[in-house]
């Protein structure tokens, strides 16, 4: 089960380099098998309303979590505190440290473009990785 960073929809979203292989993995993996932390669809919203692309973040909130292609899933408040003490002992920014401690909490492996997680216990698969399996 895997937890898909928010650069991974970002790269569709902007149509950058591995667009292609995070489609792949998307139409590949079951939905109840992959999960967005709900720190992903406001930092999604914030990059593309800030763009005027409201139309792209609509079609994003209705293909993504209105038709079930990901399962949503959040922190406490409690979970807080985690985050700062995987922050500190990682080297994480707030944003991955509070995708860590989601990928912790329900075990499921990062995926990610971002080299940060390679530092951290749990790592990270790329979606290229992921389809080689």
């Amino acid at each position: 089960m895997y937890l898909l960073d928010t650069n991974i929809l970002v790269e569709v979203l902007l149509r950058q380099e591995h667009t292609g292989e995070v489609k792949e993995l998307l139409k590949a993996a079951p939905s109840q098998e992959m999960f967005l932390t709900e720190f992903s669809p406001y930092s999604i919203g914030i990059l593309l309303l800030r763009e005027k692309r409201h139309d792209d973040f609509r079609a994003f909130v209705v293909d993504m979590l209105g038709r079930g292609a990901v399962q949503l899933i959040g922190l406490s408040a409690d979970d807080m505190h985690a985050v700062a003490r995987v922050s500190q002992r990682c080297e994480l920014d707030f944003d991955d440290a509070c995708q860590y401690v989601a990928a912790e909490q329900h075990d499921l492996t990062i995926v990610s473009f971002d080299c940060h997680f390679d530092r951290t216990e749990r790592g990270r698969k790329t979606p290229a990785e992921l389809l080689e399996v």
